[in-house]
This record gives C-alpha cells, structure tokens and sequence, in this order.
C-alpha cells in the first residue's frame, strides 16, 4: 500500500485517518473476494496490511 496515494500534507489529522480507515477497509473487502472466487475460506488479519512481508 503506497501512503502517498492515500495521504497527503494538506490533509487534516481527522481526513487522514479517514483515508487510511478506508483504504483498510478497501482492502480487506478485496482479500475476501479474492478468496470467496477463489473458493478458499480465509481469516484476515488487519494487522497484516500494516507490516512488510519480511516481517510476517
């Protein structure tokens, strides 16, 4: 996920944490789908989105 799409300086404290929200909640919806085509029941993780993949 690329902060700079998402965030911007001109953004206030509350309009940033909005788009980060957003931007989890996007993606988490796109992980399910993934696994509901996919035909593969999964738990998802938030705290996965937050961390590179060499630190899972």
């Amino acid at each position: 996920m690329n902060s700079n799409a998402i965030i911007s300086d001109e953004m206030t404290l509350d309009e940033k944490l909005a788009a980060i929200d957003a931007a989890m909640a996007n993606a988490m919806a796109l992980a399910q789908q993934k696994t509901q085509t996919a035909g593969v029941t999964v738990q998802a993780d938030p705290a996965d989105l937050t961390m590179c993949l060499g630190c899972q």
